[in-house]
């Protein structure tokens, strides 16, 4: 019988499995930010939402999130192979101290909240800075249950078992869509960061069966001199550092958002959501299902491997993203319209989310190949190198984003955010190559180039749909648009996918194998 061991023992069944459970937790994303959008629209409500994010964000992101699963899992498995026992032990102390830490800095910014959010929002009044605050204080709540989540996180990592820990962004905006639909009829706005922090908890919760079934049992331990725990201390601060850039970047893009016009902040974020469906699917599943494993062909020093695992990752991103980005600038507005665009979200607001949506989609591929990029870097037990490349990328957003908000508004936040991610993705492939593995440059040209042609043949095809079909049907329905941009996006995949199997793309091989056999002549029994 087919199991899911099978599948999450692969790099590409990992990467399914993330990405299978992505998929539905960006679309539950996509319907979150629908009610978001049609009950209030981009104005000050979603503007101090959207804002109240970003002191717990600060906290959890900068201390655990990414820092911690790329400093503990290669250290974890380490002493995992040889001393079951000391690896659990250090689990626990990694998680206590974490937790402590993180309620230190919880008490504090909840304290501070009302002195830190109006330096943050300068330009919101004083109304919507209230509400921030408040928004704020119950977000905070939410940050202790997300900081167990990702210790469970990168257990299950560790042992590749991807389902719960995929499952857990599904219960997070089950949460959020809680606080949407339930508790802002009784709680009023407030409702909305209640259901974000019921979403941090079920986001813990669905992970603890599959954690006890690794073998972890929680202890009280804190022990602060266990030299692995310096290890993982060694390491996580670096990559800290490199967050505190990736944090401080939404910061300043709040801080001048808030003067370019009510909604600013709504547009930014909810844009940004929606470019970051593919880079998740795409990206984050294959960046984190292939991390464990390039963890470990570095430690025994298969170099080769590695670079033969990371070239094929990142050419399946390559043949993926490229299309897609083509897809999302010629059906921006379509995409817009058919998710956000209902109730309280008026077509000022569409025009604005499109046109934003379409300066972020300029760089989908580098946002996609930046993670795996990263983790490579990381299971080299390099923290180092993409943070100096981080904060290089976080000049060059802030400076961009103050310059060219000048001329475009929101839409140069955009603008800024793709030019220094472009950036930042040829740093890390230049030090990639020079410092940790050389990678085949020709060959993933020659791919490349190919993905290129067959995507601008395929954007060919997806605009003569698109013209096609909305010269029949009603565009001023949602029937209308939904339909045009359906057919478009179905033609030109097909188109895409046909390509790759006429023209072999080693990373369509699956697909051409099976058809290889459904179309080949079945050969005749002897009698």
């Amino acid at each position: 019988m087919f199991k899911i061991n099978n599948i999450e023992n692969t790099i590409t069944g990992g990467a399914m499995i993330i990405a299978l459970f992505s998929i539905f937790s960006r679309l539950l994303g996509l319907f979150r930010d629908r009610l978001l959008s049609s009950s209030f629209g981009a104005g000050e409500v979603l503007d101090a939402y959207y804002a109240a994010f970003r002191l717990p964000d600060l906290i959890f992101h900068t201390l655990v999130l990414g820092a911690l699963s790329a400093a503990f899992i290669p250290v974890f498995l380490e002493y995992f192979s040889y001393d079951k026992e000391q690896a659990w032990r250090i689990t626990n102390s990694v998680l206590n101290i974490l937790f402590l830490i993180i309620f230190f800095f919880t008490a504090l910014f909840f304290i501070l909240a009302p002195i830190l959010i109006p330096f943050l929002v300068p330009g919101f009044s004083e109304g919507v800075k209230d509400l921030t605050i408040s928004l704020t204080r119950i977000m905070l709540i939410g940050i202790l249950f997300f900081t167990l989540s990702n210790v469970a996180g990168s257990v299950l990592n560790s042992f590749r078992k991807f389902v719960a820990y995929s499952i857990a962004p599904v219960m997070y905006n089950i949460g959020i869509i809680i606080g949407i639909v339930i508790f802002t009829k009784t709680m009023g706005v407030l409702g909305l960061a209640w259901g974000v922090a019921l979403g941090s908890v079920l986001h813990f919760l669905i992970q603890v069966p599959a954690l006890i079934k690794t073998g972890y049992r929680w202890k009280p331990l804190l022990e602060f001199t266990h030299p692995a725990l310096k290890r993982i201390v060694t390491l996580m601060v670096p990559r800290c550092f490199g967050l505190i850039v990736s944090q401080l970047n939404f910061i300043v893009v709040t801080f001048i958002a808030s003067f370019i016009t009510i909604g600013a902040v709504a547009v930014y974020n909810l844009a940004f959501n929606l470019v970051n469906v593919p880079v998740s699917i795409f990206g984050i599943s294959l960046a984190i299902s292939l991390f464990p494993l390039l963890s470990k062909t570095f430690a025994i020093g298969d170099h080769r491997r590695f670079r033969k695992q990371f070239s094929k990752a990142i050419g399946q991103i390559f043949y993926l993203i490229i299309p897609t980005t083509i897809l999302f600038i010629a059906l921006r507005a379509q995409i817009v319209r058919i998710i956000l665009g209902a109730g309280a979200f008026t077509w000022r607001d569409t025009i604005l989310t499109y046109q934003t949506l379409g300066f972020f989609s300029l760089s989908l591929f580098a946002q996609s190949l930046i993670p795996i990029f990263a983790k490579a870097f990381y299971a080299a037990q390099d923290t180092k190198t993409p943070v100096k490349i981080a904060f290089i990328s976080f000049i060059i957003n802030a400076i961009g984003a103050a310059v060219f908000s000048h001329f475009l508004g929101v839409k140069g936040l955009a603008l800024a955010f793709s030019i220094a991610s472009i950036v930042q993705f040829g740093l890390l492939y230049v030090y990639l190559d020079k410092k940790v593995v050389h990678l085949k440059h020709k060959q993933l040209m020659y791919s490349v180039a190919r993905f290129i042609g067959a995507s601008i043949l395929m954007v060919i095809i997806v605009q003569i749909i698109k013209y096609t079909v909305g010269s029949v049907v009603n565009m001023q329905t949602f029937a209308g648009v939904f339909t045009q941009a359906l057919l478009a996006a179905i033609g030109g995949i097909a188109f895409y996918v046909i390509l790759s199997l006429l023209f072999k793309f080693k990373e369509v091989e699956v697909l051409y194998t099976v058809f290889a056999k459904k179309l080949a002549p079945k050969k005749k029994r002897l009698s």
